[in-house]
């Protein structure tokens, strides 16, 4: 994944936790949807592997 790209996913979900969804999505749709296969398979594992760090949830907080 280009560097670009990880920084954009990663700003995106700094805002996010901020509740800022808006410019979140401002910032990580350009990348989403100008990556090729290649990285487009990359940036979805990469959602998968760091879902928490869009819901800032703790895996091992109490329900």
């Amino acid at each position: 994944m280009r560097p670009t790209t990880l920084r954009a996913l990663n700003r995106a979900a700094e805002l996010i936790r901020q509740n800022r969804f808006t410019e979140a999505v401002l910032i990580a749709e350009p990348v989403i949807l100008t990556a090729d296969h290649h990285e487009g398979e990359e940036i979805r594992r990469w959602l998968i592997d760091h879902v928490t760090d869009f819901t800032d949830e703790n895996s091992t907080e109490a329900a």
